[in-house]
């Protein structure tokens, strides 16, 4: 009987197992990338050897922690970034634009009391100095320019007191008196001296104020990077929470989660509410801004305060959501935890 041919065939690699795991996804292998920093002091014991119980048991701790990290992160960046435009919203409403119009009105008033002043007594020129008088002390309740602004507005009150008493001595002389022109002559330079008057004083002031309201008003660098980062971070961790949802339903066999669902709705919901509201704030404060960076005078200053409380209405009610995401983070967070707590729990104590 003739040998059968025993030329060496190389053999046919083994046939791959039923069920065997699929190659890992893109963001299934960030995840292992990230596992050696992420799964510290996550408390989940390692298996002796290898199998599946154990790789599902740290792919979940490990994703535990990342959300719940990131979900803090998202929480920290917005609230700085939100605040970034709605902390000045406030003083901009009931301080410094008040403030603004309020030096306006002041010149206003003692520009139309120097056009009486040369008149035979009336009762014109008192209402114009009582009008210049209050707006300066609206100005200074409203807090302009700190306690300099509050000292440089009781100096210009005070000339203005000089100012109507050198006019009142004037207007009780003859007509054509040579010291009736003489006090007209004193009381407008301290009105209209070039770098010590009324005038320029009340500019100076004015200016300090406009200052402050363009540095409220502004959407400068920082603010950019804050909201540019808060915006990276909250698409992470929407990456992250539909990352985990596929990873959930292709091990566990479960379509959906409710609690990281419920997670993702927050956080979008959230981030786009908050959004909007920095968004509507900001495009007041800079309306705001636009309008008092020129004088006014007359009926334009009474409009202005009618358009500026238009402008800011509402940004109160706005500025106080930040404390919503103080609450929202830990509702994030929460409901991440009581997505996979289960499973976890389940891996824990399942004998490998």
């Amino acid at each position: 009987m003739s040998k059968q041919n025993t030329t060496d065939i190389p053999p046919r690699p083994p046939a791959a197992a039923p069920g065997r795991a699929r190659p890992p996804t893109a963001p299934t292998r960030l995840f292992r990338l990230l596992a050696p920093v992420l799964a510290r002091g996550t408390g989940t014991p390692d298996a002796a050897g290898p199998g599946d119980a154990s790789t599902t048991s740290r792919e979940l701790a490990l994703r535990r922690r990342l959300l719940l990290v990131v979900s803090a992160a998202v929480s920290v960046a917005l609230f700085f970034s939100y605040q970034g435009v709605h902390g000045d919203a406030d003083p901009l409403r009931i301080a410094s634009g008040p403030a603004v119009l309020a030096i306006d009105t002041a010149q206003h008033a003692l520009t139309e009391a120097q056009t009486t002043a040369a008149t035979p007594a009336t009762g014109e020129f008192q209402k114009q100095i009582s009008v210049a008088v209050q707006s300066l002390a609206v100005a200074a309740s409203d807090g302009a320019g700190g306690t300099t602004g509050r000292q440089a507005l009781q100096t210009v009150a005070g000339l203005i007191t000089v100012y109507a008493g050198m006019v009142g001595k004037a207007q009780l002389e003859p007509a054509d008196s040579v010291l009736r022109r003489a006090y007209l002559g004193y009381a407008t330079s301290i009105l209209a001296e070039k770098d010590s008057g009324i005038t320029a004083r009340l500019g100076l002031l004015r200016a300090e104020q406009r200052h402050v309201v363009r540095r409220q008003t502004s959407f400068g660098r920082l603010l950019w990077l804050g909201w540019s980062v808060t915006a990276l971070l909250v698409l992470a961790l929407a990456a992250a929470l539909a990352e985990t949802q596929v990873f959930l339903r292709d091990r566990f066999r479960r379509r959906y989660n409710r609690q990281l669902l419920a997670a993702g709705a927050v956080l979008l919901g959230g981030f786009v509410t908050l959004s909007l509201f920095t968004l509507w704030t900001h495009q007041g404060m800079a309306d705001t801004r636009g309008l008092l960076d020129r004088p006014l005078s007359g009926q334009a200053i009474t409009d202005a305060g009618r358009r500026t409380a238009t402008y800011l209405a509402n940004t109160g009610f706005r500025a106080a959501a930040a404390v919503w995401i103080a609450i929202g983070g830990i509702v994030l967070m929460a409901l991440a935890e009581a997505g996979l707590r289960p499973h976890i729990n389940d891996y824990r104590f399942r004998p490998r």
